[in-house]
């Protein structure tokens, strides 16, 4: 099957040309880039988001093999949905799915659903592939879109994610897109992405679980990064840096209103 893009022209440019000049515009390696276990990443818009993504992804050694958990913003579809089989249409071309190691995690966690539907117009995956097209020519990837709430749900997904991958060869990187608290003014915006942010620092998957909640936190990617969180402290995960914070009023100027961006390396 082939995915084609939901949100090219809209989210990022349709045009090849001017999709590399973007990026080129947002990743800026300084340093040798570092192994890493698993990634928190924004997926607003590119003029938007695209600086703090790209701030995340300069700081990435690129992996060959890569398990993109994404929040399920349109309501279509299973709750834990994975797609098996063929490829995802960008601007930069085709990317293909890891059949071979979606089959490993379909087993090793019965709940997740064989559903494209899910995915179709999903947006919050689709616009990380263009960033890792741009730092690497061949990777797979296995997209896993989450509709569910449930914290046990969510944790023994991690637990599964993190059976599946300590066997791989070569290496994973686990991807979680999130961006976190929405439509709330500057001050109370920062207020709550800081009280997100401190859980995932502390690789605290059950704390953020519970802040989220408690403290109406609009992080659309909270399962995404509990799931995500909970494997990589099973495959040892030691330390987490948040590398870029922002908001939307950054680029805006409006302050009223803003969304809150991150990007968080786990090491």
């Amino acid at each position: 099957m082939r995915r084609a893009p939901a949100v090219a022209g809209r989210f990022y440019p349709a045009r090849p040309a001017e999709l590399r000049r973007e990026l080129e515009g947002y990743i800026h390696p300084t340093a040798p880039p570092e192994k890493a276990i698993a990634c928190v990443v924004p997926h607003a818009g590119i003029m938007y988001s695209g600086h703090v993504a790209g701030a995340l992804y300069s700081r990435l050694e690129p992996a060959a093999r890569y398990i993109i958990l994404c929040p399920n913003h349109t309501g279509y579809g299973a709750p834990l949905a994975i797609m098996s089989d063929g490829e995802w249409e960008t601007p930069l071309g085709d990317v293909s799915i890891d059949s071979a190691l979606a089959a490993e995690l379909k087993k090793a966690c019965p709940h997740l659903e064989e559903d494209a539907g899910a995915h179709r117009f999903e947006h919050s995956l689709e616009v990380q592939l263009p960033f890792l097209q741009f730092l690497q020519a061949e990777f797979r990837f296995v997209p896993i879109a989450l509709g569910v709430g449930r914290y046990d749900a969510l944790e023994e997904l991690g637990e599964a994610i993190a059976g599946v991958v300590r066997r791989a060869e070569p290496r994973l990187l686990l991807v979680a897109s999130s961006d976190l608290n929405h439509y709330e003014p500057d001050n109370i915006n920062r207020r709550k992405d800081q009280m997100a942010i401190e859980r995932i620092l502390a690789l605290d998957p059950r704390g953020l679980y519970d802040t989220v909640h408690r403290q109406n936190i609009s992080m659309c990617g909270f399962g995404p990064a509990v799931s995500m969180l909970t494997a990589a402290r099973r495959l040892g995960a030691a330390e987490a840096e948040l590398v870029r914070y922002a908001n939307s009023g950054d680029i805006t100027g409006d302050r009223s209103q803003v969304v809150g961006y991150a990007g968080i390396l786990i090491r």
